[in-house]
């Protein structure tokens, strides 16, 4: 029969997890909301509007999904893994491919933010 520590373990881990998924979706919403403060900025500061691709939006919109998907996955492996515990049997460790895909995934977005700013900052460098 699975410990009660088993259990705890695995809300432990379920709880990181959903946590992890909560700060994508704010980080997310803080990146798409990034392109109207800089258009705001702007008006603000009255230079020249940059060209904008609307490229926040997209990346926040895509921080947010990944958000969804790390929660919804995260709440179907703890249910398997509680499931697997009830039954007496030891779930298997897993596979770090959800992991991976959620690291590459955030290095991937964290390139195409670092490239915008560099592009924004450098098109928005203009002297008075």
């Amino acid at each position: 029969m699975a410990a009660l520590s088993d259990y705890l373990a695995a809300e432990r881990t379920v709880l990181a997890w959903l946590r992890t998924g909560l700060a994508l979706m704010g980080f997310g919403f803080v990146v798409a909301r990034f392109g109207l403060f800089l258009q705001q900025f702007q008006i603000v500061e009255h230079t020249p509007a940059a060209h904008s691709s609307g490229l926040s939006l997209w990346l926040g919109t895509a921080l947010i999904v990944a958000g969804i998907a790390v929660n919804g996955l995260s709440a179907w492996r703890h249910a398997r893994v509680v499931r697997l515990l009830d039954e007496d049997r030891v779930p298997s460790a897993g596979s770090l491919a959800e992991v991976i895909a959620v690291a590459a995934f955030l290095a991937l977005v964290g390139i195409a933010m670092a490239v915008y700013l560099l592009v924004v900052g450098g098109s928005s460098s203009v002297t008075k």
